[in-house]
């Protein structure tokens, strides 16, 4: 059974919208583990467009279950990272014109940089995963570089239309997740996942990771962040 990681970013882009101090995404991730979160997830980006500094500091000492940290190989970040201690760090790509993460990391143009990164944050006591497009070259290149976890980028799935096309990228993700095991890495998956499109993707043998956000997020707009985790757990077990 994928455990459910919750992704709060989103609270605080509401939050940075008017430079205040509301909604706090510390006290979502409070409420997201009330509903079941097994884990809580969070984006340290560069330009700071919602999670900042502070709540990290502040999630690593009050949240009580796992802690995954999205960031990008920056040298800044890693730093943070390394002195905050998250029990996770998700390696992401980062552009800063991007409305979202657009696609996965490529590890196999970078290889000795994320191979770096990694070292450093598995130093400090940090399991790593990389975010990677659903390619073979790519989650060769992760185990190359002594990665721990591959989260599979979920994306083109999520924006298939319902039928021929959805069937097949959940093919694509399926031997995708096969090579990730035989590989002997942790396998996780995530990004545009929805109540809707979700279980397919929960059903992914050995699967034990599913990191969701900005459709917990709108959901608890009308229902509760409490009611909005709960459903989506009971969606992925």
């Amino acid at each position: 059974m994928a455990k459910l990681g919750v992704n709060v970013d989103h609270v605080a882009t509401v939050r940075q919208a008017r430079r205040t101090n509301e909604p706090d995404p510390v006290w979502a991730a409070a409420l997201a583990q009330l509903g079941g979160a097994d884990g809580i997830t969070i984006h340290l980006r560069e330009d700071r467009r919602h999670i900042q500094d502070r709540d990290l500091r502040l999630l690593r000492e009050t949240v009580t279950v796992k802690l995954n940290l999205e960031m990008a190989c920056s040298d800044e970040i890693v730093r943070i990272a390394c002195q905050t201690r998250p029990d996770q760090a998700t390696l992401v790509p980062e552009r800063r014109e991007e409305i979202t993460t657009e696609g996965g990391l490529d590890v196999v143009g970078q290889q000795d940089r994320v191979a770096e990164v990694v070292r450093r944050l598995q130093d400090a006591g940090i399991v790593v995963s990389l975010f990677l497009d659903p390619d073979a070259r790519q989650i060769e290149a992760a185990k190359a570089v002594g990665a721990d976890a591959v989260e599979l980028h979920t994306g083109q799935y999520a924006l298939a239309p319902p039928g021929p096309k959805r069937e097949e990228e959940l093919r694509v993700l399926a031997a995708a997740a096969r090579q990730v095991r035989q590989l002997g890495l942790v396998l996780h998956a995530g990004h545009g996942l929805t109540y809707t499109n979700v279980q397919p993707v929960a059903r992914l043998e050995g699967l034990e990771e599913l990191n969701i956000g900005h459709s917990i997020i709108a959901r608890a707009i009308m229902v509760g962040l409490v009611e909005a985790v709960r459903e989506m757990k009971s969606l992925v077990s």
